[in-house]
Parts: C-alpha cells; structure tokens; sequence
C-alpha cells in the first residue's frame, strides 16, 4: 500500500519460472522474524524460499 495518497503502489512482477522481481527498496520478514532489506532499486526474490534474494542458481533445474 502507498504510504501517502501520491507515493506509487509496490509493484511485484511474476516471472514464469523465475523469480519475483520487487520495486525496491525493500524489507522482507523471515520464517524466524527476522528481517533483511535491500536499498536497490529492484530486487529479486527467490521463490525457491531458501533463500530470500535470487542468485539465479536454479536456472538451470527450470
């Protein structure tokens, strides 16, 4: 959600068979609570949900 009416909603693209690319920056909540973020402009999160930014290592399993 948009902190104020002006600021643009957070945009997640879906890849097929790929990761989910995020508007960033971005701040991501782990199973154990805690949390990393990333100050980039778009990140990519891993759906493979081993680990939380995408390093494409699965490429080739896809």
């Amino acid at each position: 959600m948009p902190k104020s009416p002006a600021d643009p909603p957070c945009r997640i693209r879906l890849e097929r068979r790929g990761p989910l690319l995020v508007d960033g920056p971005v701040e991501v909540e782990l199973e154990d609570g805690t949390t990393v973020s990333s100050d980039r402009f778009r990140v990519a999160l891993c759906t493979c949900r081993h680990y939380p930014w995408c390093d494409t290592s699965h490429r080739e399993r896809s």
